[in-house]
């Protein structure tokens, strides 16, 4: 098959690898019919985390159609569409009865392999979904983006509006506009924020913003930075960005955080958490335990919007290449096998 392979620091490259096979009998095939680049794909891009094996199949956003499950698999059968979270997991350990699913005790990161154990991806032809009947979520076209964004960014901006205790009334910013910044702008406006102030530098996802409802804030701008907001929702991944969220908050607030942090220390001290009586939550979104009602949200609110390219898997490349850069208007980069 076809697949998106990592080859080193900003090296990838589209390359023959071997089909995927059924390993376990709780495996399902599926043939991806549309994935994604997430943000979180250019931390090991940029070698900002490390450790990835050369020729790991890149990729954890992936809808597409089951072609063979193993004989354990309950509840999903050839020829269903489906969609993935970004990570497997087994609906029955403590983390997943919690509704914890991204720590789930067995559960595997797709995209992932190190030391050669781990999971490849799905920016390819073909992909192994461990947990199969447990992990994938049937939907009605493995092309739809909306379905796609289902299993990371709606879910994760939907966890990080919940991190931040979104509520009816309350007034919220959201640090950075990209694809899971953009998704907790529709998550908060769903949950009832009265306003959301979206953050960002770049006008065109301040615009895309404005058109999910949010306020547009220029954030090199002082003077258009709201105060005494209720929850930060930060969606960056840098100090710069904690630090911002940190100095918008009201006294009591809570600073939500989903952005990948892989700095040794946050941007602000104890002592001013304490002296803001700040409340701070971070984690991986649990994407598999909200998956359906994020297919619900999003279907509803129109994020279609959000794709800026559908390239070719064979040109993934240079959507990496434009992504990292943020050239020619990226936001949301499709890949079709």
């Amino acid at each position: 098959m076809r697949a998106l392979t990592f080859q080193g620091i900003k090296d990838v490259a589209c390359t023959e690898a071997p089909d995927p096979t059924l390993e376990q009998p709780t495996d399902a095939i599926v043939r991806v019919e549309l994935s994604a680049i997430c943000g979180s794909d250019l931390h090991v891009y940029r070698g900002a985390e490390a450790g990835l094996d050369p020729g790991t199949v890149l990729g954890h956003e992936f809808a597409g159609e089951v072609l063979e499950v193993g004989s354990a698999v309950e509840g999903i059968a050839p020829g269903d569409r489906v969609v993935a979270p970004f990570s497997t997991s087994c609906g029955a350990c403590p983390a997943c009865e919690r509704g914890l699913s991204s720590r789930c005790e067995v559960g595997q990161l797709f995209g992932w392999v190190e030391g050669g154990q781990g999971l490849h991806g799905g920016q390819a032809e073909l992909v192994r979904v461990p947990l199969a009947g447990t992990s994938l979520v049937k939907v009605k076209d493995g092309r739809d983006p909306a379905a796609l964004f289902a299993g990371d960014v709606m879910s994760t901006g939907m966890y990080l509006a919940a991190l931040g205790g979104v509520g009816p009334g309350d007034r919220v910013a959201v640090i950075g506009c990209g694809p899971v910044g953009l998704m907790a702008v529709v998550a908060a406006l769903d949950m009832g924020a009265a306003e959301v102030f979206a953050l960002d530098l770049l006008e065109d996802r301040l615009e895309l913003a404005r058109s999910f409802g949010a306020t547009p804030v220029q954030a090199s701008d002082p003077a258009q930075l709201p105060a005494a907001v209720d929850a930060s929702l930060e969606a960056v991944g840098s100090p710069s960005s904690t630090r911002l969220a940190f100095e918008l908050l009201r006294p009591g607030g809570t600073l939500a955080a989903a952005g990948v942090h892989v700095e040794p220390q946050l941007a602000f001290s104890p002592g001013e958490a304490y002296d803001k009586n700040l409340t701070y939550r971070a984690g991986r979104s649990p994407a598999r335990s909200l998956l359906e009602p994020a297919l619900e949200l999003a279907a509803r609110s129109g994020v279609d919007r959000i794709v800026s390219h559908r390239i070719p898997l064979a040109e993934a490349a240079h959507g990496y290449r434009i992504f990292d850069g943020r050239l020619d208007g990226a936001t949301k980069v499709l890949l079709e096998p």
